[in-house]
């Protein structure tokens, strides 16, 4: 039996994205976290496990093309369950609690990711990580020119 490949479109990164996003999301519902949510403990787990309230929300609307009122309930959601906190005005920290979170999240994710991607080789990952890359880019660029 031969597998046909369909050409890459926005259907097909769409449901890569969405398969690998659920399982993601199946390990996130354990803990009551929304991927939004996870996106934005990444954001401040990324910055050195503080950094600017701006920074996440820029971050939440830059990446997954939410507006800023969905990006602020997101963070106040996120202090609300005490997993961030505000140490200054402006500045977001990672809880005890968030920072463990993250971490289970975290390492959940690799070994999904480990297992999703095992066996395809680098080379054929590298050139998909080029074409994704160009594809957001233009894509972002349509979104500014709307």
């Amino acid at each position: 039996m031969t597998t046909s490949v369909p050409p890459v479109n926005g259907q097909v990164i769409g449901l890569a994205h969405y398969a690998s996003r659920a399982a993601l999301e199946r390990v996130l519902a354990r803990s009551g976290t929304t991927f939004e949510q996870s996106v934005a403990l990444r954001a401040v787990s990324d910055d050195g496990g503080t950094t600017e309230r701006a920074r996440v929300t820029n971050r939440l609307t830059a990446s997954l093309k939410i507006d800023e009122p969905a990006a602020l309930r997101t963070v106040e959601e996120l202090t609300a369950r005490g997993l961030l906190e505000e140490p200054a005005p402006g500045r977001l920290s990672l809880t005890d609690s968030g920072r463990e979170l993250f971490a289970s999240v975290r390492t959940a994710g690799d070994e999904i990711a480990a297992r999703v991607y095992a066996g395809i080789p680098a080379e054929d990952l590298a050139a998909a990580g080029r074409v994704l890359a160009l594809v957001t880019e233009r894509a972002n660029k349509e979104l500014a020119g709307a």
